[in-house]
């Protein structure tokens, strides 16, 4: 049984990158490469995996169906963690995210946790807060591998 940690690890060989598949509204799949991290969730301290986006599409696809598959590489090993969406963002505001400023942090903490580095953070803040970035935060119900 592969863990969650296993599964992360994956990326480390990889930059961090994972893909992301959501599902569409016509019950398709959209699958995305992004920068995946591991972290404890902001609320509950549980082990999360995390990245941001923005834009409508995938956005959207979280709201209406948060289920999704995220799948590490590293050469031909791979592994997936299944699990829902919970999304934290200036239209998506959660219960326990109390401003924009523990916003700022969270995503700052999203994109360090998925080996970002960045020698602007005020520019990175300005950045995230123009394109209206949101983290997404995943519980992970399932995760297998080949290995």
């Amino acid at each position: 049984m592969t863990t969650l940690d296993e599964a992360v690890s994956l990326a480390k060989g990889e930059s961090g990158l994972a893909v992301v598949s959501t599902v569409r509204a016509d019950g398709t799949v959209q699958a995305s490469l992004v920068n995946v991290g591991l972290l404890p969730h902001p609320a509950t301290g549980e082990p999360s995996l995390a990245f941001t986006t923005y834009g409508k599409v995938k956005l959207a696809n979280l709201r209406a169906r948060p289920p999704l598959a995220v799948t590490f590489k590293n050469g031909w090993q791979w592994a997936t963690v299944e699990g829902s969406a919970e999304l934290a963002g200036p239209d998506d505001a959660p219960p326990w995210l109390k401003d924009a400023d523990q916003l700022r942090l969270l995503l700052r903490e999203v994109f360090t946790a998925a080996g970002g580095t960045h020698d602007d953070w005020d520019e990175y803040d300005r950045v995230m807060a123009k394109e209206r970035r949101a983290v997404v935060l995943i519980a992970p119900t399932r995760v297998y591998s080949n290995g």
